[in-house]
């Protein structure tokens, strides 16, 4: 696999992991620096990990997880999305009323939303001549890179539009959680 096909995977596999770091900067009150790097960070490794796990499973398991991880990606990125909407139209009183462990499983979750196609790419790779461990590392690579991007930009765009952005990013992640079940449901 050529050096260009390579950076064009990574990218491609970063995308919904971009959409996703917008709406979660808009959605986080004043996010820095470090916040942006931590939710890089998770995504990057974990989309960086899920293309590993797909070549792994290789041949043997192609079959099961094409059969569903349309329908796990939606679920998760739905439930996610949802929940982003009913915080934008119910806002809770004070912010410090949620638990510290909800947002980080939302950041996780998310992240396993939008990687689970990039595990289905590890299976494929399995049938190709490709050093995976190079492909993973780039996938994760632009991932991060593109999530801390998402999250900084997704801070300006939250100060200027409020809960509007919050409820565009939801929507953003049904959508494409939509697009995910639609585009494996149409090719079955």
């Amino acid at each position: 696999m050529s050096p260009i096909a390579i950076g064009v995977l990574a990218v491609s596999m970063s995308l919904d992991a971009l959409i996703a770091a917008i709406g979660r900067g808009a959605t986080t009150r004043h996010p820095s620096l470090s916040e942006a790097v931590k939710t890089g960070l998770v995504f990057g490794v974990i989309e960086m990990l899920t293309p590993l796990i797909g070549w792994a499973l290789g041949i043997a398991a192609s079959q099961w997880i094409q059969s569903v991880d349309h329908w796990v990606a939606f679920a998760l990125l739905a439930g996610v999305g949802g929940r982003m909407i009913l915080q934008a139209l119910w806002p809770q009183a004070e912010p410090s009323d949620v638990p510290t462990a909800r947002p980080t499983l939302g950041l996780l979750a998310t992240a396993v939303g939008t990687s689970i196609d990039a595990m289905a790419v590890g299976v494929s790779l399995a049938f190709l001549d490709v050093n995976i461990f190079v492909v993973a590392a780039a996938i994760g690579f632009a991932t991060m890179v593109m999530t801390i991007t998402g999250v900084l930009a997704g801070k300006y765009l939250g100060a200027r539009f409020g809960r509007y952005a919050e409820i565009v990013g939801g929507i953003a992640l049904i959508g494409l959680g939509g697009k995910i079940l639609i585009d494996h449901l149409g090719a079955g």
